[in-house]
């Protein structure tokens, strides 16, 4: 194998990026760095690479352990990477937060009536 690959290329073959031009906006908009550092799409990354990905308010920190240019399954695009045990709390603990802000509140009081719905849906009788 090569001695290294394209990073716009290994984060959509590991499918860390839904496309390759979305890879390589992320990471020109600098969502993604290589052991800390800033970088273009057309830097290769080498094997033990640590790359950071922020998609969303969660950044993902991986090592490299595999290279490839090209998207394959996503059982051996797993395999081109491992993430950090501190990358895999946070995003752990991002999804609880996530579930308990999203927990639906119980409606007070009794069924809305039809007249009740109507002026819910109507915004323009929302103060009546």
């Amino acid at each position: 194998m090569t001695d290294g690959v394209r990073l716009d290329k290994w984060v959509w073959a590991a499918r860390l990026a839904k496309t390759r031009s979305l890879a390589a906006e992320a990471i020109t908009g600098g969502r993604v760095q290589v052991n800390g550092q800033r970088v273009k799409p057309a830097r290769d990354v080498k094997l033990g690479d640590v790359v950071e990905v922020s998609t969303g308010p969660v950044a993902r920190t991986v090592v490299v352990r595999g290279l490839r240019d090209r998207r394959g399954p996503a059982p051996e695009a797993q395999e081109l990477y491992e993430e950090t045990p501190e990358s895999v709390a946070a995003r752990e603990r991002h999804a609880e937060e996530r579930r308990l802000a999203a927990a639906p509140t119980p409606i007070a009081g009794p069924r809305p009536t039809k007249r009740d719905r109507r002026r819910l849906e109507d915004p323009r009788r929302r103060g009546r």
